[in-house]
């Protein structure tokens, strides 16, 4: 399945607060930008491509399997992924080195949309995607 964005929303009051990395601005900036993203699935296993003007970022893995990825703003993490429901998936990061917000993600598809939210503490975003 292949995806655009139609909407986002965010419960952070700016990306350019004092505190928010160079790369997560671009990131916020990029979200203008419609990404792409292509969902493969083989029952457990999942392979997701999201591609912006800013990045392309690819992750395999396997629910209830840890694996790496980064988190937003390119942090090195370990990650696990299970069913919260029949349709959406609830991954929990943890950071590889140092300090830093708890952070997670969620996609989960209702109808012909993928809702995916991206949690850091108590900062929330919500991008909805529709088949292109």
């Amino acid at each position: 399945k292949t995806m655009e964005m139609q909407a986002t929303s965010s419960s952070a009051s700016s990306p350019f607060r004092p505190g928010v990395n160079a790369m997560l601005r671009k990131v916020a900036v990029a979200a203008a930008s419609k990404p792409h993203v292509e969902i493969r699935q083989d029952g457990d296993q999942f392979y997701i491509k999201t591609s912006t003007t800013v990045r392309t970022t690819e992750i395999n893995f396997k629910i209830g399997e840890s694996f790496e990825e980064e988190t937003v703003d390119g942090r090195k993490c370990r990650s696990l992924a299970t069913w919260e429901n029949e349709n959406k998936i609830y991954c929990k990061q943890t950071l590889i080195e140092g300090d830093g917000p708890k952070t997670y993600w969620t996609r989960e598809l209702a109808n012909d949309e993928l809702i995916l939210t991206f949690g850091a503490d108590d900062v929330v975003c919500t991008r909805i995607y529709v088949r292109e």
